[in-house]
């Protein structure tokens, strides 16, 4: 079967006034008769090139498509059909990639395909959870619940995202501005002032003969500097994609680390209750919900542990039970689904964890970024403070012996 194509077009509307815009279509003629269609005569029609569409704007993001799934949502919900609801949602659009891409979608759609059969043709940008929760809400007739349920779960992940990226970011860009400062320093402000030592003819104290020496090993050796922690970089970066004995190692590492463990851990918690409680509610079987929860945590350890859960539900075992014996779950998540499970209400016990853990995870970035504004600031005072003292040591020597001679 053959794939549609993006073209952009230029011709004239009911009104005869010059328009011009982009299509989804199989070939130009089909996208001429869809135009005609939407009463616009045609005047030029031509592929989109690939170059164009790559260069053309920003990326799509996940936030872009939880806006999308919002958006598609309060369509439906308002009783707009499914292929209008994409032609008013893409034409609100800024971003021209994100547009496109729900032109292609809205095309599929109007050929003849499911919604999910449509989104599943870009996995790039809908993951298969995604795909399952639209499919599972087209196969029960309720796409405009589950496209809510869809959207609020997109659009807590991210939030929870955020705050992760947020308390992680915020210490590690000051200190890498700390860093080029006192490169700064060493390579241009320290040389100025053991050109003025080279005249004092007197020894000059330990500390201040360290820091010269530091600056005329970074003088001699910056370019070298930056290209070891630039191959560093890529080779961790390499490494940490093809090992996954790395990246599983990482990830015990950082849940044990001071401070942002608590906070990954409690967002990875957070994680795995809200897309369990969302896949349970969108009737999905459990144990098939646990296959898609377990990728969802961000975390190997609870992949882990939530794959050991999935196995053991499907010999039958309580979830509660399963989740106690795999031993990375706190307490309180264990209760709250064993209570659901008796009361046969556990995607909403699920989704108060959910809520309480995210709610964590936010208490948790704010006492993290309030502690850590004053050791930065300390760490900024000794790195940058540490060069200056060094540097008038020799001064104020000086003035004690100029003073001593009076």
């Amino acid at each position: 079967m053959a794939e549609s194509a993006t073209f952009t077009w230029e011709g004239t509307d009911k009104s005869g006034r010059k328009t011009k815009g982009e299509i989804s279509s199989l070939n130009p003629a089909l996208a001429k008769a869809e135009l005609r269609k939407q009463g616009i005569v045609a005047k030029k029609v031509k592929k989109k090139t690939e170059g164009f569409s790559l260069g053309g704007g920003k990326p799509i993001t996940p936030g872009d498509i939880a806006l999308f799934t919002r958006q598609m949502s309060t369509m439906m919900r308002a009783g707009v059909p499914l292929v209008q609801a994409f032609e008013i949602v893409s034409e609100g659009v800024d971003k021209p990639k994100l547009a496109a891409l729900i032109r292609e979608v809205r095309g599929d759609v109007a050929g003849g395909n499911s919604f999910a059969q449509s989104i599943r043709k870009h996995p790039l940008y809908f993951d298969e959870l995604f795909c399952n929760l639209v499919d599972a809400g087209e196969q029960s007739g309720s796409l405009e619940t589950m496209l809510d349920r869809v959207a609020t779960y997109k659009e807590k992940t991210e939030s929870l995202k955020a705050k992760v990226k947020k308390a992680m970011t915020y210490p590690i860009s000051v200190l890498l501005v700390a860093v080029i400062v006192s490169g700064i320093l060493l390579i241009k402000v320290v040389p100025q002032f053991e050109s003025v030592f080279a005249g004092f003819g007197a020894e000059l104290p330990a500390f201040t003969q360290m820091v010269i020496r530091l600056s005329e090993f970074t003088q001699a050796w910056w370019w070298a500097i930056i290209m070891g922690g630039m191959a560093l970089f890529l080779i961790f970066r390499t490494a940490h994609r093809r090992s996954k004995g790395m990246r599983d190692a990482l990830d015990r590492f950082a849940l044990k680390a001071p401070v942002a463990g608590d906070i990954i851990e409690k967002s990875a918690i957070a994680r795995f209750a809200r897309t369990l409680s969302t896949t349970f509610a969108a009737g999905v079987p459990l144990v098939d919900a646990l296959s898609s929860v377990a990728g969802a945590t961000g975390n190997s350890v609870y992949v882990n542990a939530v794959n050991k859960v999935r196995e053991d539900v499907s010999t039958g075992q309580q979830l509660n039970f399963s989740m106690r014996t795999a031993g990375v779950f706190p307490n309180m998540i264990v209760q709250m689904v064993a209570i659901g499970e008796e009361s046969g209400a556990l995607d909403d016990m699920l989704d108060k964890s959910a809520n309480y853990y995210e709610e964590q995870v936010d208490n948790a970035v704010d006492n993290l970024t309030a502690l850590m504004e004053p050791m930065i600031m300390s760490v900024l005072g000794v790195l940058v403070g540490g060069l200056i003292i060094a540097m008038y040591l020799p001064i104020f020597q000086l003035g004690s012996v100029v003073g001593g001679d009076h």
